[in-house]
């Protein structure tokens, strides 16, 4: 696969991120163009639920995410966006990670509507 590039706008604010090449990524692309709400989650990350739940086929059990990981939270079937480092979690599958922007989403407080769109 290319390099896949994808852009999040919300609040005349843009976000890249460079996706991963994975089953579970890809199928999130399959559901681009996306507008979803994201919301704060333990001040920690950014989640947003997705309109289906994304495969999990070869994905690994977990990850430790750190700054910029955009990820799948596939228990919750939730997009989860870090903005600070976290421990180990099981069922987090790393989708891409923030090439610019994450000041911009974790300085935004309260719910907010994002527009996701792959760059060609």
């Amino acid at each position: 696969m290319e390099e896949i590039t994808v852009k999040l706008t919300f609040n005349k604010e843009v976000v890249m991120v460079n996706m991963y090449d994975n089953p579970t990524s890809r199928d999130f692309l399959a559901q681009l163009p996306l507008t979803i709400t994201i919301e704060d989650y333990a001040k920690t990350e950014k989640i947003a639920y997705l309109p289906k739940k994304l495969s999990i086929e070869k994905a690994p059990p977990g990850c430790i995410p750190s700054v910029g990981d955009f990820t799948y939270y596939a228990p919750w079937g939730n997009l989860a966006i870090f903005y600070k480092d976290f421990g180990y979690s099981n069922g987090l599958i790393k989708l891409g990670k923030i090439e610019s922007g994450i000041e911009k989403l974790e300085s935004v407080h309260g719910n907010f509507t994002v527009e996701i769109e792959k760059i060609d």
